[in-house]
Order: C-alpha cells, then structure tokens, then sequence
C-alpha cells in the first residue's frame, strides 16, 4: 500500500514537473491588465487594416471609457429593489466615479433594451444613475435578479465593436 501510494506520488510529481517545463517555451498571450489588453488588442485591429484612419483615432477615448468601466465595475455601489414585474438598480458612487456611472448606465440602457426585448429606462442623478428594468415573466425577472447590474452591464456583444468605434473616433451612441 505504501509503495503503491509513493509511486503514484512521484509520477504526480514528475509529470507536474515535466508539465510546467514544457510551458516555459510558451511565449505569453497577456498583454498585462485588462484595460491595457484592451487597448492593445484595438490597436493591433487598427494595425492590421490599412484603411485605418491615424487622422482620426483616439486611444485617448477609448482609455476615458475603459476608466469608465472600471468606475463602474469596482468602485459603484447598488442597491437593487424588486417588485412586481420591475426591477430597479440604483448604482451611486463618490464625486470622482458618479460621472463613469452616469455615462455607462445611459449609454448601456438602450444596448441592454435592444438586446433583450425588456423595457429598459435610465435616469441620472447627483451621485450616480439608477436604471429600470421592467419585465414579463417570473422567467425574466429571475434571471434578472439572478444577473444582477453587474450581470446586465455585460449583456449584448456590443463591447467589442463600441471599442474600435471610439478609438476610431467615432460615436458609438
């Protein structure tokens, strides 16, 4: 039982070891965090089409909106009320973080909308946005309350294309 044990041991080991070697050859797909492998990964699409306009792109922008995101993302605060078929998302931040929100709850609203078929509407306020979104079915609003604001910020693959077009220095909106 011993031997058996200490052998299966060492082939783990060894094959562990063996495995992270043969990585070391790999060279990295990371281009660092997310907003910088966002950036580079627009510019390396702007690269390669040789009908990009230098003349008007703005990486500038596109770095404002990734800024936005990450406002959103980790530093907004909501609180979620649910009744009846509605449901409400009040999502507020400090003085430095209430503009990302108003810009991305306003701007993601009518994407969110299109995308789902659900009634959607976003109103600003001093310290951030709240956003409501008015359902159909016990179906919908579980996945809803499920997916949380969060969850419903990421909804439609509409992220991609929005990032070229503002680098690009076109409206998105």
């Amino acid at each position: 039982m011993k031997l058996g044990f200490l052998t299966t041991a060492v082939i783990f080991i060894a094959t562990n070891a063996i495995s992270q070697h043969a990585h070391t050859n790999s060279s990295a797909l990371e281009t660092g965090q997310s907003q910088f492998a966002a950036i580079s990964e627009i510019v390396a699409i702007l690269r390669e089409d040789p009908k990009t306009d230098w003349a008007k792109i703005d990486i500038d922008g596109l770095r404002s909106h990734l800024v936005d995101m990450d406002n959103v993302t980790t530093k907004a605060v909501v609180e979620t009320t649910a009744n009846a078929m509605t449901v409400t998302f009040l999502v507020t931040g400090n003085a430095a973080v209430a503009p990302s929100i108003q810009r991305m709850v306003l701007a993601h609203s009518p994407m969110l909308q299109q995308a789902t078929g659900w009634s959607v509407k976003a109103t600003e306020h001093a310290d951030g946005a709240t956003m409501v979104v008015t359902l159909t079915s016990l179906n919908e609003m579980t996945e809803v309350t499920g997916l949380g604001f969060f969850g419903l910020m990421t909804i439609g693959a509409h992220h991609q294309r929005h990032h070229l077009m503002i680098a690009q220095g076109n409206s998105p909106h």
